[in-house]
Protein backbone atom coordinates (compact mmCIF):
# COMPACT_ATOMS: atom_id res chain seq x y z
CA UNK A 1 0.00 0.00 0.00
CA UNK A 2 1.40 3.50 -0.91
CA UNK A 3 1.32 6.33 1.90
CA UNK A 4 0.28 9.57 0.75
CA UNK A 5 3.29 11.97 1.41
CA UNK A 6 2.91 14.43 4.10
CA UNK A 7 3.28 17.82 2.68
CA UNK A 8 1.70 19.98 6.12
CA UNK A 9 5.07 19.99 8.33
CA UNK A 10 7.45 20.77 5.55
CA UNK A 11 4.72 23.69 5.01
CA UNK A 12 4.76 24.75 8.77
CA UNK A 13 8.33 24.15 9.18
CA UNK A 14 9.24 26.89 6.17
CA UNK A 15 8.01 30.18 7.79
CA UNK A 16 10.05 29.35 11.17
CA UNK A 17 13.14 28.83 8.76
CA UNK A 18 12.44 32.17 7.26
CA UNK A 19 12.03 33.49 10.57
CA UNK A 20 15.24 32.27 12.03
CA UNK A 21 17.62 33.35 9.03
CA UNK A 22 15.83 36.72 9.54
CA UNK A 23 16.59 37.00 12.89
CA UNK A 24 20.58 35.69 12.26
CA UNK A 25 20.77 38.09 9.58
CA UNK A 26 19.76 40.86 11.91
CA UNK A 27 22.48 40.02 14.83
CA UNK A 28 24.44 39.67 11.73
CA UNK A 29 24.18 43.51 10.50
CA UNK A 30 24.04 44.54 14.18
CA UNK A 31 26.99 43.00 15.30
CA UNK A 32 29.15 44.82 12.10
CA UNK A 33 27.05 47.90 13.32
CA UNK A 34 28.56 47.68 16.37
CA UNK A 35 31.94 47.08 14.95
CA UNK A 36 32.32 50.10 12.89
CA UNK A 37 31.10 52.04 16.06
CA UNK A 38 33.95 50.52 17.59
CA UNK A 39 36.27 51.02 14.92
CA UNK A 40 35.52 54.62 14.50
CA UNK A 41 35.88 55.38 18.48
CA UNK A 42 39.53 53.54 18.21
CA UNK A 43 40.11 55.43 15.14
CA UNK A 44 39.15 58.72 17.27
CA UNK A 45 41.12 57.62 20.14
CA UNK A 46 44.80 56.85 18.00
CA UNK A 47 44.45 60.64 16.92
CA UNK A 48 43.70 62.35 20.41
CA UNK A 49 46.47 60.17 21.82
CA UNK A 50 48.88 61.11 18.85
CA UNK A 51 47.63 64.97 19.14
CA UNK A 52 48.52 65.06 22.91
CA UNK A 53 51.67 63.40 22.79
CA UNK A 54 52.58 65.89 19.95
CA UNK A 55 52.05 68.74 22.03
CA UNK A 56 54.10 67.51 25.40
CA UNK A 57 56.73 66.46 22.97
CA UNK A 58 56.83 69.93 21.05
CA UNK A 59 57.18 71.56 24.87
CA UNK A 60 59.46 68.91 25.79
CA UNK A 61 62.00 69.98 22.71
CA UNK A 62 61.70 73.49 23.81
CA UNK A 63 62.54 72.64 27.01
CA UNK A 64 65.61 70.57 26.44
CA UNK A 65 66.45 73.50 23.60
CA UNK A 66 66.33 76.01 26.88
CA UNK A 67 68.41 73.96 29.00
CA UNK A 68 71.03 73.94 26.72
CA UNK A 69 70.89 77.30 25.81
CA UNK A 70 70.83 77.78 29.43
CA UNK A 71 74.07 75.23 30.26
CA UNK A 72 76.31 77.62 31.39
CA UNK A 73 73.62 79.48 33.61
CA UNK A 74 72.53 76.88 36.48
CA UNK A 75 70.50 79.62 37.98
CA UNK A 76 67.48 78.84 35.41
CA UNK A 77 67.88 75.03 35.90
CA UNK A 78 65.17 75.07 38.12
CA UNK A 79 62.34 76.99 36.22
CA UNK A 80 63.28 74.73 33.57
CA UNK A 81 62.72 71.53 35.01
CA UNK A 82 59.62 72.67 36.10
CA UNK A 83 58.52 73.77 33.08
CA UNK A 84 58.38 77.48 32.90
CA UNK A 85 61.46 78.22 31.22
CA UNK A 86 61.57 81.68 29.27
CA UNK A 87 60.54 82.18 25.80
CA UNK A 88 58.31 79.09 24.99
CA UNK A 89 56.07 79.22 22.14
CA UNK A 90 52.61 77.37 22.01
CA UNK A 91 52.73 73.47 21.34
CA UNK A 92 49.44 73.01 20.36
CA UNK A 93 49.53 73.59 16.57
CA UNK A 94 51.22 70.02 16.91
CA UNK A 95 48.28 68.62 17.70
CA UNK A 96 46.36 69.92 15.08
CA UNK A 97 49.14 68.05 12.56
CA UNK A 98 48.56 64.80 14.47
CA UNK A 99 45.19 64.98 14.39
CA UNK A 100 45.22 65.30 10.38
CA UNK A 101 47.66 62.81 10.08
CA UNK A 102 44.86 60.30 11.87
CA UNK A 103 41.88 61.52 10.02
CA UNK A 104 40.42 63.98 12.65
CA UNK A 105 40.34 67.29 13.77
CA UNK A 106 40.64 68.95 17.08
CA UNK A 107 38.22 70.18 18.49
CA UNK A 108 40.13 71.87 21.75
CA UNK A 109 43.87 71.73 23.15
CA UNK A 110 44.72 72.99 26.48
CA UNK A 111 47.50 73.39 28.70
CA UNK A 112 47.27 71.48 32.34
CA UNK A 113 50.17 73.62 33.82
CA UNK A 114 53.26 73.79 32.50
CA UNK A 115 53.91 70.23 32.15
CA UNK A 116 50.75 68.58 30.67
CA UNK A 117 48.26 69.07 27.35
CA UNK A 118 45.00 67.48 26.87
CA UNK A 119 43.47 67.04 23.14
CA UNK A 120 40.08 66.53 22.25
CA UNK A 121 39.64 65.55 18.57
CA UNK A 122 36.81 64.34 16.51
CA UNK A 123 37.08 62.06 13.77
CA UNK A 124 36.24 63.43 10.21
CA UNK A 125 34.25 60.08 8.91
CA UNK A 126 31.08 59.49 10.74
CA UNK A 127 30.31 55.79 11.73
CA UNK A 128 28.48 54.72 8.37
CA UNK A 129 25.10 53.62 7.33
CA UNK A 130 24.20 50.66 9.36
CA UNK A 131 20.70 49.16 10.72
CA UNK A 132 21.02 51.31 13.54
CA UNK A 133 19.31 54.65 13.03
CA UNK A 134 21.19 57.79 12.60
CA UNK A 135 24.93 56.25 12.66
CA UNK A 136 25.37 57.67 8.66
CA UNK A 137 25.99 61.44 10.62
CA UNK A 138 27.23 60.45 14.00
CA UNK A 139 31.16 61.23 13.97
CA UNK A 140 33.56 59.78 17.36
CA UNK A 141 35.26 61.87 19.38
CA UNK A 142 37.76 61.03 21.89
CA UNK A 143 39.83 63.20 24.73
CA UNK A 144 43.41 62.65 25.90
CA UNK A 145 46.09 63.92 28.02
CA UNK A 146 49.57 63.84 28.13
CA UNK A 147 52.55 64.93 30.46
CA UNK A 148 55.38 66.09 30.74
CA UNK A 149 57.68 64.42 33.98
CA UNK A 150 61.23 65.81 34.41
CA UNK A 151 63.96 62.74 34.37
CA UNK A 152 66.56 64.66 36.05
CA UNK A 153 67.42 66.72 39.18
CA UNK A 154 70.50 68.50 40.35
CA UNK A 155 72.08 70.04 43.88
CA UNK A 156 72.34 73.37 43.61
CA UNK A 157 76.61 74.72 43.93
CA UNK A 158 77.18 75.90 46.97
CA UNK A 159 77.49 79.92 47.06
CA UNK A 160 81.07 79.89 47.21
CA UNK A 161 81.59 77.68 44.34
CA UNK A 162 83.81 79.14 41.39
CA UNK A 163 82.19 80.22 38.27
CA UNK A 164 83.51 77.92 36.41
CA UNK A 165 82.13 74.82 38.13
CA UNK A 166 78.28 73.51 36.91
CA UNK A 167 76.46 71.70 39.04
CA UNK A 168 76.05 67.55 38.37
CA UNK A 169 72.80 66.55 36.54
CA UNK A 170 71.46 63.20 38.07
CA UNK A 171 69.08 61.43 35.60
CA UNK A 172 67.57 58.32 36.08
CA UNK A 173 69.89 56.71 33.11
CA UNK A 174 73.20 58.00 34.79
CA UNK A 175 74.93 60.84 35.94
CA UNK A 176 76.48 63.92 34.41
CA UNK A 177 79.58 65.94 35.05
CA UNK A 178 80.28 69.21 32.62
CA UNK A 179 83.33 70.99 31.83
CA UNK A 180 81.90 74.25 31.23
CA UNK A 181 85.10 74.35 28.40
CA UNK A 182 83.76 70.88 26.81
CA UNK A 183 80.21 70.75 26.21
CA UNK A 184 80.03 68.84 22.99
CA UNK A 185 78.11 65.94 24.53
CA UNK A 186 74.72 66.95 26.27
CA UNK A 187 72.17 64.91 27.47
CA UNK A 188 68.67 64.64 24.57
CA UNK A 189 65.76 65.38 25.24
CA UNK A 190 64.15 62.21 26.35
CA UNK A 191 67.55 61.76 28.65
CA UNK A 192 66.08 65.40 30.80
CA UNK A 193 62.24 64.39 30.13
CA UNK A 194 59.42 61.71 29.85
CA UNK A 195 56.72 62.01 27.79
CA UNK A 196 53.69 59.87 28.60
CA UNK A 197 50.27 59.23 28.56
CA UNK A 198 47.91 59.83 31.93
CA UNK A 199 44.19 59.67 30.67
CA UNK A 200 42.09 59.05 27.70
CA UNK A 201 38.99 58.35 26.94
CA UNK A 202 36.33 58.14 23.57
CA UNK A 203 32.58 58.57 22.72
CA UNK A 204 30.59 58.97 19.68
CA UNK A 205 28.44 61.76 19.22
Amino acid sequence: MIRPRRYGDAGQAFPIYITVVGGLLFLAFAYFAVGQAAANRNGAQTAADAAALAAAQDRRDQLAGAWVRDVLDPTKWQAIFEGTAEGLTPSCWRAYDLAAQNDAGVKGCDPQGPLAFTAEVETNKSVGESIVPGTEDRQSDASATAVIEARCDFEPLAEDAGPDLLPKLLCEDRDWEFDPDDLDVLPKPEDLFDVHLADSQANDE
